[in-house]
């Protein structure tokens, strides 16, 4: 798929500011995104990271350029039991989708019984059509929020979404993979309808764009009070190992930072309000603090969309 009709998609965490518009990669960025596991397999776009036996994570690299470089986009996973094998998002693509099948299949011997998609962002959700194979499709899961925004997209969007299983808005939905539970927990911050994806044993938590890594999240929907908290209780459990929408996989002091920059946001956005001051003017003068490291932005415009997002909800109350 080429830049244009990724962005005609819409809905999408890069699309709604043009995708590498204004791209700022730093030294501090790109060294963060290493592997933390086995890499099992790499791409140019994206590498598939064993966890632990039966979990993987595809950590999408987009920033390595290329004709390909949206293949997959966002962050995803792999997550198998002895009966099903779920997969982690739509990605980018459906050729980013085809190839996280394949993966599935490759490492597990079966095509994804399950795909769970978290938001309905484009760069999580375009690829949804290459999961099929032939008259085969997986069982979709997903929010009604989300199916219904989906639908938007046209008519074989709606047709694929039509049977999903809907995760309610306060019931987190338990899957029985065999051997291996996936509990899938609603949640909001991101956008006003977010899903996680957890592993009970050993403790993996694939957080959607709840969670980012060295780059500096989207607002776009985002409702950041809520945000905060989200991703405040998503850091509670120690010995967690957490998945990032975007961005290398969480160590411990990679969340704290996360959270540091989510605080630094909402103290500027505090602060200008109190001076009476619009968000495009103090995105102007924002600047993260050093000790919080750098942070890749795929839009240049990222700060005053975050702090237009926190605006957005100081008039709403």
């Amino acid at each position: 798929m080429n830049r244009r009709d990724f962005l005609q998609l819409g809905g999408t965490c890069a699309a709604h500011l043009g995708l590498f518009g204004g791209v700022r990669v730093s030294a501090m960025a790109q060294s963060t995104s290493g592997p933390a596991h086995r890499v099992v397999v790499e791409q140019p776009w994206a590498r598939l990271e064993q966890i632990v036996d039966g979990v993987w994570s595809i950590v999408s690299t987009p920033l390595a350029g290329g004709e390909n470089a949206m293949r997959t986009f966002s962050n995803g996973g792999i997550i198998a039991g002895r009966s099903g094998v779920v997969v982690v998002e739509g990605f980018g693509s459906g050729d980013g989708a085809r190839w996280a099948a394949e993966q599935a299949r490759r490492v597990t011997g079966r095509r994804p019984t399950h795909v769970v998609l978290t938001h309905y962002h484009g760069d999580h959700s375009a690829g949804l059509l290459g999961y099929r194979d032939g008259s085969e499709a997986p069982i979709y899961v997903t929010t009604a929020d989300t199916r219904d925004r989906l639908r938007s997209r046209g008519r074989l969007m709606t047709d694929i979404l039509e049977s999903a299983q809907l995760v309610g808005p306060t019931d987190a939905m338990s899957l029985d993979l065999g051997g291996r539970r996936v509990v899938i927990t609603p949640r909001a911050g991101h956008t006003a309808s977010d899903l996680t994806v957890a592993v009970d044993d050993p403790a993996v938590v694939f957080g959607g764009d709840l969670l980012w890594n060295r780059h500096f999240p989207n607002y776009v929907d985002a409702i950041p009070s809520v945000l905060s908290r989200e991703v405040r209780s998503l850091s509670a459990a120690r010995g967690v190992v957490r998945v990032p929408g975007h961005g290398a996989t969480f160590s411990e002091n990679d969340l704290v930072h996360y959270i540091g920059v989510l605080d630094a946001v909402e103290a500027a956005a505090r602060q200008a309000r109190a001076a009476g001051t619009a968000a495009a003017d103090a995105a102007k003068v924002f600047k993260l603090p050093a000790a919080l490291g750098e942070w890749t932005m795929f839009g240049g415009n990222y700060y005053e969309v975050a702090l237009r997002a926190w605006e957005r909800e100081f008039a709403a109350v």
